[in-house]
């Protein structure tokens, strides 16, 4: 089940880019955790330490299912689907953190466990297994329905949080799986169209062609006030992160040096606002390395697909490489005003262990599957 060889496998390409990636986010996150009238206070500050430890458990995690042979996943896909009903259900019966229900409190390690950020890793495993064994009737209804049913119920729950980002993260993804899949091709375009006409509505809005507050009689209709309250473009939030960026011009402020994100005029710094953050500090040069080992990461994530040796391979990391841009993509666009702000993570910058670790959780399925692709 596990195979020190297969570790020896992996893409290796893949490791300096996760690194980097781990060393920007400690920067930004020290810089934003350390006080501003303290320059002496050190580095490795209370959130640092946590994002390290969060870190060295990813790592393990990642090398543990690098070796670990994929293909066992098969067999635990109902438990897992199970286990992950229990805790999305569960956690309406804890008490609010920040008003929402979507963290359950491990006091002995003093962390939150957030578990929609592993349902979506869960839906796809799910989801590559279920149309693996509907491969002969994939394009039947009943195929379209069940693999509905096993997205819509997770949906559903965390959406109830309410956790609309992560929530809306599982609709391209599914998208993605069904085309691979071999669902019908009107289950498709039917997806597609409305993926399109829900993006295209959210583009005007946030352009300003469609104003905020005439659509709000009908928007009210569908979600709940303060959900439609993020798709206001004109909100502090969206406007601080927009003028972070732009205050950071061409080479940035410099680390903890940044007069807007450090007097706390840029809410959620480390956290939502991540991107702004860095920015600010290393202006559009950090900003294009930055989106550089995106491209890179998620580049040779997409040839992991390509080399899959089976169907469950394929589906699997298809998923997961939609996941991972996914989270790339929204939250990058969140902090530019081109979407609303939902919280959704900047993978591997983002302060949070559970973010972290379904990173490095979903990086060595990745690396599981491009390791076993000569294996028969």
């Amino acid at each position: 089940m596990w195979n020190s060889q297969a570790v020896k496998r992996i893409d290796f390409r893949i490791v300096p880019i996760i690194i980097l990636l781990m060393i920007i986010s400690l920067l930004v996150i020290s810089a934003n955790t350390i006080p501003a009238h303290d320059v002496d206070e050190s580095f490795f500050t209370p959130a640092v330490k946590r994002q390290i430890q969060g870190f060295i458990l990813g790592i393990g995690v990642f090398l543990f299912l690098a070796g670990f042979d994929y293909n066992k996943l098969r067999e635990w896909t109902w438990l897992l689907y199970f286990l992950m009903l229990v805790a999305l259900i569960g956690l309406f019966f804890t008490d609010p953190i920040q008003r929402v229900q979507r963290w359950y409190r491990i006091p002995l390690i003093g962390m939150n466990f957030q578990p929609s950020e592993y349902a979506k890793l869960i839906v796809v495993i799910s989801l590559s297994w279920f149309l693996e064994r509907r491969k002969t009737q994939a394009e039947s209804l009943s195929t379209a329905c069940l693999a509905g049913l096993i997205v819509g119920i997770p949906f559903i729950l965390i959406l109830k949080q309410p956790d609309l980002g992560t929530a809306l993260v599982l609709f391209p993804i599914t998208l993605v799986m069904f085309y691979i899949g071999g669902l019908h091709p009107r289950v498709i375009r039917l997806m597609s169209t409305l993926g399109m006409f829900i993006l295209i509505l959210v583009a005007l809005i946030f352009s300003g062609i469609i104003s905020h507050e005439e659509i709000k009689p009908y928007a009210i209709k569908v979600l709940k006030e303060y959900q439609f309250e993020r798709l206001d473009p004109n909100t502090h939030h969206q406007k601080a992160a927009i003028t972070a960026i732009a205050i950071g011009g061409l080479t940035g402020s410099g680390w903890h040096s940044s007069a807007f994100t450090g007097g706390g005029f840029l809410p959620a710094p480390y956290t939502d606002s991540v991107f702004s953050a860095f920015g600010e500090e290393f202006g559009f040069l950090g900003l294009v390395c930055l989106l550089a080992l995106f491209y890179a990461l998620l580049y040779f994530s997409f040839q992991v697909t390509a080399v899959a040796k089976d169907h469950f391979g394929r589906l699997l990391s298809a998923g997961i490489t939609v996941y991972l841009a996914m989270h790339i993509l929204v939250n990058i666009g969140m902090m530019c005003g081109l979407l609303p702000i939902t919280g959704v993570p900047l993978v591997l910058i983002t302060y949070g262990g559970s973010s972290s670790l379904a990173t490095m959780t979903a990086l060595g399925i990745l690396q599981s599957i491009y390791s076993r692709r000569f294996m028969f």
